[in-house]
């Protein structure tokens, strides 16, 4: 073995792990040998690089070996070895001369990961389980802020929250990680930051991670679910990971699996629907497409660890708050469905993490599910589910602030539901027990190590079976299996000319448009929508609306206002585009809609989002000033929660200081819809074919996040479209006949709030769903195509 001098840099090169590394399961690794897959004997070669920003070293290997690269300003040096007549690069990670088992990129990443793992300390592991808080501008560049936390407390788990601007990105990931190489002291150990990310592809989405033009688009996980094909699932997940990839994100907080069993829940629009066996199977696809590369089920230079949330499906949300906030922090089981919402993290147990919930499980009496009123990450029988009686191995993640109690100084995102009076310290120690290895939000490895001494104390008066370095230990080789199996420590720099090359390419771009259409449901057709309709000389109307926005942790509501129909798209299509007369006040706001005249237009297309209840940090479901809680609605029109069905006892609720329990009914109390004007906009459009005297079409655009009472609306509609996700472009073009819809419902449409308050939280497909005038029931798989119903 040669120790080889690190040499100068100049230009740019590939990054790619060109080596196959491993099956989709991180505990099946099965790395071929150069010897078997080298056929041509060579040399390996390095190339000179800069980013204008960071410099460093790329290594092409001769054969499948893998691609290296390095920091021009780190301590790495070169190992060579001959095998089968070429030589081979491997990186010194510890300058040592000597190639360890960690550095030996032939050998399975789970032997590399527990190899290192055993030779670090607790401090240097306790960083390895911060996962960061979110991070949203990268073209700030290396900042002192994360310096800290990089070097003081050994965080490598960083959340991209920002948008996919490459420009931006590349350098700040690049600069990231050669800042970490030279923390790589003698004392100190190597690991490259492994970069995650939230879901940043979806294409109709204006919120978090939505920024930028430089990823493909495709609709949500609900409109992936509504095409009732898989292949789109995992085409999207093979796309969208060589993209994170490009962008240098090695880890997907997603796919968001949770069972959308309670039809007002406020995250339903991120879940693959309310059907067990299709979301279970969608969940496989997603992961497989993640974590493969090229179209292949083995981990490589275009795999993402998957982190499949929320164990064990947050969907139960009592009245469909929101566990994020206290308002919602007890998911019910009334129907003792808990077995079905675990199936479907069973159809992909393979992936490299989960994520648990925030919520406090109860049954229909209000009573733990397993004994302890606490949230899922202090759960040990709902934990003991997930690692004893599912064997999963992998890395399990609390989800953000889930180690902040509400009474903690300086509180902020704090859900440690039913552990707020335990110390910091306890929390850890509580956590670590329930079989978790990291801590999501945390940047200050300050409090763990507190709890890794109090875990030390325990274990040394026998309350502990095992001491702390060793449960450490065991975290530790879980979580370096995910940064091995992705590569990165073969090759962790970006090269901005190969990343522009992956991002928005034309292949993905086209794939991600084509899943939207197709993703899009047609609901009602009388005669409106045909093949090969030509639009293109005629006028139509669409209408405007606003939303009054919902206060939320992070500021007061954000009021909007625009047409319901992006009115660029529609000139597109159409000769003529009109809408309102928009009146506003001295702060921006409506005042009045005055629809024009429709004497000379052809079509009304109105837009319509789902009724807006709030978000996950509204706190919806309390009036935070009178304390009085009120209902969620899926119909715009005002909702009071007066019949039968409405519980006058709440389910789930606090223990109060005199022992008895909190009663958080809504009976009686009235909805808060931020966005009924959409329901005005319609009328007024409705209004307005009647006052022209001709027989204009209207079709309706549903946006929807969650379920819709179509009862305010579908007699008066000559179609009805329901898009999940998807741009405004896809949904005008199956509008006009220019694509044949293929989407069929992925949850029911409800008859009426009846039976919405009839229906159990944790049970699938229990409503009535609503019937139209031509006798079509909006169940679960309902869509037209232009022949009529679509049929399984």
């Amino acid at each position: 073995m040669k120790v080889m001098p690190i040499r100068g840099i100049a230009a740019i090169a590939g990054v790619g792990l060109a080596i196959s590394v491993a099956g989709c399961s991180s505990d099946e690794t099965d790395e071929p040998q150069p010897s078997e897959t080298a056929q041509v004997a060579g040399e390996y070669t390095e190339r000179e690089v800069s980013d204008g920003t960071t410099d460093f070293v790329v290594v092409d290997n001769p054969g499948d070996g893998p691609t290296l690269s390095y920091s021009a300003d780190g301590g790495v040096t070169l190992l060579e070895e001959e095998i089968d007549g070429s030589t081979y690069a491997f990186k010194d990670m510890n300058a040592n001369g000597e190639l360890d088992v960690w550095e030996d990129w032939r050998l399975e990443a789970s032997e590399r990961a527990t190899d290192l793992a055993s030779q670090m300390t607790v401090e240097q592991i306790a960083g390895l389980m911060l996962f960061s808080s979110h991070e949203r501008s990268p073209a700030d560049g290396l900042t002192d802020e994360q310096k800290t936390y990089l070097e003081d407390s050994n965080l490598r788990a960083v959340l991209n929250a920002a948008g996919s601007d490459a420009d931006s990105t590349v350098p700040w990931v690049n600069e990231m990680q050669a800042f970490v190489e030279t923390l790589a002291t003698d004392e100190g150990v190597y690991v490259p930051v492994n970069f995650a990310s939230d879901p940043r592809s979806t294409a109709g989405s204006g919120g978090y991670n939505a920024e930028g033009a430089d990823v493909s688009r495709w609709p949500s996980n609900l409109g992936l679910a509504s095409t009732f094909d898989s292949e789109y699932t995992r085409q999207f997940g093979e796309m969208a990971s060589a993209e994170y990839r490009a962008l240098g994100i090695t880890t997907a907080l997603s796919p968001q699996v949770d069972l959308a069993t309670e039809p007002r829940w406020l995250r339903v629009g991120g879940t693959f629907g309310e059907d067990a066996e299709q979301a279970a199977e969608l969940t496989g696809a997603y992961v497989s497409g993640f974590q493969g590369t090229a179209g292949e089920s083995e981990w490589g230079a275009e795999s993402v660890n998957a982190m499949i949330k929320h164990w064990p499906g947050d969907g139960p949300g009592e009245g469909g708050r929101e566990s994020h906030t206290f308002t919602g922090k007890y998911g019910v089981y009334p129907g003792d469905n808990l077995d079905e919402h675990v199936s479907v993290f069973q159809g992909a147990l393979e992936s490299a993490a989960v994520m648990t919930s925030y919520s406090i499980s109860v049954d229909g009496d209000g009573e733990p599910l397993f004994g302890e009123r606490v949230g899922t990450a202090y759960d040990e029988g709902l934990m003991a589910v997930l690692r004893d009686d599912n064997s999963f191995g992998g890395v399990v993640v609390t989800d953000w602030g889930v180690m902040t109690g509400a009474n903690d100084e300086g509180a902020f995102i704090a859900t440690a539901w039913g552990a707020e009076d335990m110390t910091p310290a306890e929390r850890y120690v509580k956590v670590l027990q329930t079989g978790h290895d990291m801590f999501g939000g945390v940047n200050d490895a300050t409090f763990l190590l507190e709890g890794a001494e109090l875990w030390q104390e325990r274990f040394e008066t026998g309350e502990l079976e095992i001491d702390a370095e060793t449960r450490f230990q065991e975290s530790g080789a879980r979580i370096l299996n995910m940064t091995f199996q992705a590569g990165l420590y073969e090759s962790a720099f970006l090269d901005p000319e190969e990343s522009a090359a992956v991002l928005a390419s034309e292949d993905k771009v086209e794939a991600g448009y084509q899943a939207q259409l197709d993703s899009v449901v047609m609901l009602k057709n009388d005669g409106v929508i045909a093949e090969g309709s030509d639009w293109s000389d005629t006028t139509v109307y669409i209408p405007q609306s606003y939303d009054l926005g919902v206060a939320s942790l992070f500021g007061p509501p954000a009021y909007t206002e625009g047409p319901t129909i992006d009115l660029e798209v529609a000139e597109q299509f159409f000769g003529a585009v009109v809408t309102d007369e928009v009146e506003l006040d001295d702060e921006g706001q409506v005042v009045s809609y005055t629809a024009p005249d429709l004497s000379d237009v052809d079509l009304v297309l109105v837009g319509m989002d789902s009724p807006y209840n709030g978000d996950n940090f509204s706190a919806a479901g309390q009036d935070a000033e009178t304390g009085e809680w009120y209902p969620f609605s899926l119909q715009y029109g005002p909702y009071t929660a007066d019949g039968e069905n409405v519980r006058e006892v709440s389910i789930s609720g606090d223990i109060l200081e005199d022992g008895t329990q909190e009663n958080r009914s809504y009976l009686g109390n009235t909805s808060r819809i931020s966005n009924e004007a959409d329901l005005d906009a319609f009328e007024r459009a409705v209004a307005a074919v009647e006052a022209s005297g001709n027989d204009i079409p209207v079709i309706v655009a549903l946006k929807a996040t969650n379920p819709i009472i179509p009862a305010e609306f579908e007699a008066d509609s000559d179609a009805i479209l329901v898009s999940f996700g998807t741009n405004d472009q896809a949904i005008v073009e199956v509008a006009l006949g220019q694509h044949e819809p293929q989407g069929r419902l992925p949850i029911q449409f409800p008859a009426d709030m009846d039976t919405v308050e009839a229906q159990l939280e944790d049970v699938a497909k229990d409503m009535t769903p609503y019937t139209d005038a031509n006798g079509n029931a909006y169940d679960y798989g309902f869509g037209l195509n232009w022949s009529g119903a679509i049929s399984e």
